[in-house]
């Protein structure tokens, strides 16, 4: 019972603290479970990270399901997962209901044009720890990198982004990897 507790204070803690949205609570949730608690290694966290990301739904929620599940089964999972969408769930309730009395404030206003540099900045943080890690190739880089280009620079649709993302790391892996 310990450590479902353990489990769910430790996401709580991630979900409560982190402004910004999914990509910026990893780093903490890595920091948490591979750097502090040592529940997994990092080389687990990187393939959970990965499967995360390919799966649909919220990157911190999905990371929260995978490293529960590791941890303490169907169980674990379900208390990382209520750890890391409380914050969240509780907040969006509050600032629904109290949000017509701040909706033209500027002081609101300016509170969070000051914060959006720092999500950024927090964002770009597991990017880049992304990159450092042995399994991300350059390739990957291009591609994500060519994609980010195409959905801010030409318009084009993400949907279509993917689709070609994806298309193109079918014929890389088929086709051109073998060769290396």
């Amino acid at each position: 019972m310990k450590q479902y507790l353990n489990l769910f204070i430790s996401f709580l803690k991630i979900g409560a603290f982190t402004l910004g949205g999914g990509y910026i609570m990893i780093p903490l949730i890595e920091k948490e479970v591979v750097k502090k608690r040592k529940w997994i290694n990092k080389d687990e966290f990187a393939e959970m990270l990965a499967l995360a990301q390919s799966a649909p739904g919220p990157i911190a929620v999905n990371t929260a399901v995978f490293v529960g599940y590791k941890i303490k089964g169907t169980k674990g999972m379900i208390a990382t997962v209520l750890g890391t969408v409380i914050p969240s769930f509780t907040i969006i309730i509050f600032i629904a209901i109290f949000f017509a009395e701040f909706e033209n404030s500027k002081t609101i206003e300016r509170i969070f044009c000051g914060i959006r540099p720092a999500v950024v900045a927090l964002i770009a943080v597991p990017a880049i720890n992304m990159l450092k890690n042995n399994n991300f190739k350059i390739h990957v880089t291009a591609i994500a990198a060519v994609s980010a280009i195409a959905v801010w620079l030409l318009n084009i649709s993400p949907v279509s982004v993917i689709i070609i993302a994806g298309l193109c790391a079918i014929i890389y892996n088929t086709f051109i990897s073998k060769r290396y």
